[in-house]
């Protein structure tokens, strides 16, 4: 049984000391533009996709390395994940004052400095990935990790989930249309950190199939969950404000099918993802127990 308090503590210790060796650091002529990369990487966060990332990988592979060869991935995906916080935080998104409980990027930097730090977080992870200096997998297999988080944040991925989220605002969309937002948008960047965990410890393809499943699953849970607690949550329990997507006319689960519905399909997911390691031992503890964690979210 994993206590999951215990587990969280423990791993966002491991992601914060990967990212401060991998981060760069505030000096020279650009230290300006990193100090406002650093702001919005280290003012917080659950770190669940480079969580998630390392425990796909350890649910794989025993080697005694493996964390390390795994943490500049997992970093690469906490890279483009704040990236995207900061673009969407903008006037033009969704013009939001607060993240993680302190001011957005735009309102500490102004806003086109919020965008180029944006736009430094997203090349650095690429660096992460592509340096051969750095621990991780073979070349080929570097490849790999590097098309599939490339695929997930670009346009049929987070960025796509994006344009057509700002796009159905104030659309009566069909409920298709609200699963293609919510699985490019937040499930695809989920999905690429489990898969790039497996396939930086060398999966096996059944392993492979398996793992994607459970990250689609976890995906489609965590958007569900992040709908419902726009509704149900306080600005100071959220770290954001609370009551936005309704505000902007948002195409989300409750505004389809009411709190109680929404969240009976956010505790199906969770079972569909646990059901997906259902061919792993207890290697795989903690991500069915990360599963758990997204549900219990809306309790």
């Amino acid at each position: 049984m994993v206590d999951i308090q215990h587990y969280l503590k423990q791993q966002r210790h491991i992601v914060e000391k990967g990212l401060q060796r991998y981060m760069i650091q505030e000096q020279g002529s650009f230290s300006a533009h990193i100090e406002s990369m650093r702001y919005s990487l280290f003012v917080g966060g659950k770190r669940i996709r480079p969580i998630l990332c390392l425990a796909a990988g350890r649910a794989v592979c025993t080697s005694s390395d493996i964390e390390e060869q795994l943490l500049p991935a997992a970093c690469a995906l906490e890279c483009i994940h704040t990236y995207s916080l900061i673009h969407d935080d903008l006037p033009a998104m969704d013009n939001d004052d607060l993240r993680r409980g302190q001011p957005t990027c735009h309102k500490k930097f102004g806003e086109a400095e919020a965008i180029l730090a944006g736009d430094g977080l997203l090349t650095h992870a690429f660096s992460l990935l592509s340096n051969p200096d750095l621990p991780g997998p073979p070349p080929a297999t570097r490849l790999q990790l590097i098309a599939t988080l490339a695929h997930a944040a670009g346009s049929h991925g987070m960025v796509g989930g994006q344009h057509l989220d700002i796009t159905s605002e104030e659309q009566n969309i069909p409920f298709e249309q609200l699963k293609t937002i919510h699985r490019s948008k937040t499930g695809a960047l989920i999905t690429a950190a489990v898969r790039m965990g497996a396939l930086a410890a060398q999966a096996d393809p059944i392993q492979l199939d398996a793992l994607t499943r459970y990250g689609d699953a976890v995906g489609l849970a965590f958007q569900i969950v992040d709908d419902l607690l726009d509704v149900t949550a306080s600005t100071e329990q959220l770290g954001k404000t609370a009551g936005t997507d309704a505000e902007q006319g948002k195409a989300t689960y409750p505004a389809f099918f009411g709190t109680k519905q929404t969240q009976a399909l956010a505790k199906e997911a969770v079972h569909t993802a646990k059901e997906a390691l259902s061919s792993f031992d207890e290697r795989a503890e903690p991500l069915r127990a990360l599963a758990q964690y997204i549900f219990d979210r809306t309790c």
